[in-house]
């Protein structure tokens, strides 16, 4: 199996056992302190376990080659899944929108415990550590699906430690901090996910290759002295790599066989870059 989907696998599997640790403390503190707050928590550690089984599901039918069924593989799995995990995070988020704008409505005051301060610590090394990794592997191997999960854990780095900030002002008789940092933060786990819903939804549809990436295709067939011109190019996603269809026009006067040599050498070259999956060029006398 291809080092990009063993070490995205790996991503999923400790996101799922990190997320379930976190799940098991945050209810058992939640229930015997009978802190709703800590167990409306224990919920998202519950979506945070269903994005990393997302991960895991999507990257192992990727994962597989492809067959008589699926010419071009099985790679746009990566985009599907990731979709539901931006769906996800668009729920938490609109969950914790509701829960701020209720606590600051009703003048909530979060009351302080030493179980609260340790789950808080406990769930940002957990999560930091998963986010370091989860980084790791997609500077690596970039891919939607580590990115999503790696958004997805420092979001949660970055509300807990709020969340441990608003526990401790609690000391001093502040109160108010808790429910409009959880609004701010909840926006922003929202915008995450719409952002990460709307790359899903482009390669889904099809989106064309990058205008970076096309402008590179261009100088290497413009490099090519034989080709009279580009008539075409058409390109469509492979899971993170694209498919690119390229009509040139050559002289009518040359060989098939030259044309053809040359036409195998511009899909060599252009399969080269590092998002080409595959390259099919046309070619049309003139």
């Amino acid at each position: 199996m291809d080092e990009k989907f063993v070490i995205t696998k790996r991503a999923g599997i400790y996101g799922i056992i990190g997320n379930l640790f976190l799940l098991i403390i945050k209810a058992i503190v939640g229930f015997m302190s009978r802190s709703q707050a800590m167990i409306a928590d224990s919920f998202n550690s519950a979506g945070d376990i269903f994005a990393s089984l997302m991960t895991f599901i999507g990257n192992k039918i990727a994962s597989v080659p492809n067959d008589e069924d699926h010419n071009l593989g099985h790679g746009k799995a990566e985009y599907l899944f990731s979709m539901f995990i931006s769906i996800s995070m668009i729920f938490v988020a609109s969950k914790l929108l509701y829960d701020s704008i209720v606590t600051l409505a009703t003048n909530s005051q979060l009351q302080f415990s030493w179980f609260l301060v340790a789950v808080c610590i406990a769930t940002i090394v957990t999560k930091l550590g998963l986010f370091i990794y989860t980084k790791y592997a997609y500077t690596k191997h970039p891919n939607i699906l580590l990115e999503a999960n790696m958004k997805d854990h420092k979001n949660d780095c970055i509300v807990t430690t709020f969340t441990l900030l608003s526990v401790l002002l609690t000391l001093v008789g502040i109160y108010w901090f808790d429910g409009i940092v959880g609004i701010g933060i909840s926006l922003w786990i929202c915008y995450t996910g719409i952002t990460i819903f709307l790359e899903s939804y482009n390669v889904l549809m099809d989106i064309s290759v990058d205008d970076k990436t096309k402008d590179l295709i261009l100088d290497i067939v413009h490099s090519y002295q034989e080709i009279k011109g580009i008539e075409d190019i058409v390109s469509t996603p492979v899971g993170d790599k694209y498919l690119v269809f390229l009509t040139i026009a050559l002289d009518g006067n040359m060989t098939t066989f030259e044309s053809h040599e040359l036409a195998d050498n511009l899909e060599n070259t252009v399969n080269g870059l590092d998002k080409i999956y595959k390259t099919v060029v046309h070619v049309n006398p003139i």
